[in-house]
């Protein structure tokens, strides 16, 4: 496992779309284990890199909410916590002004939790007309190799 300090002015521009703001007393290390590439900030992995962007990881996601939502219900669960895509028929709610190929996070409509974060296929005004279709591509999930990681 490799390890690299960050400065945060150099991290800052690469999140920069999240609302989130980092102060000098926050520390940032970069930490390459196997295929992943994550950012650990406060010693918690926060971001990982996914097609050379920062995404937020799920563990971030419980504690901050820095992306637009997409809400399912429970019968699509089971499958998007086994790798699979976001199918039009299980979304009950968009959040609004989701673009085509952001980062957005997946979460189940009983507890308002996070299970999933993918990148929209299609932007919130397209993905509410379809009746069928898969919408979101799922690259990170509760249960996936990048949860397990222990840094």
């Amino acid at each position: 496992m490799k390890r690299v300090q960050l400065r945060v002015k150099d991290f800052a521009g690469e999140i920069a779309g999240y609302n989130l703001t980092l102060t000098k007393k926050d520390t940032l290390e970069m930490v390459e284990e196997g295929e992943f590439k994550i950012i650990l900030l406060n010693g918690i992995p926060a971001f990982f890199y996914y097609l050379d962007q920062a995404i937020p990881t799920l563990k971030f996601l419980q504690t901050r909410d820095v992306l637009k939502k997409i809400t399912v219900d429970m019968g699509a669960i089971k499958f998007i916590v086994n790798g699979a895509d976001v199918m039009r028929p299980g979304i009950v709610a968009v959040e609004e002004h989701i673009q085509k190929d952001e980062p957005v996070v997946i979460i189940d409509e009983k507890n308002k939790k996070a299970i999933a974060v993918g990148v929209a296929l299609l932007d919130g005004a397209e993905l509410l007309a379809l009746k069928t279709g898969k919408v979101v591509k799922t690259i990170h999930y509760v249960g996936d190799a990048l949860w397990k990681i222990e840094v």
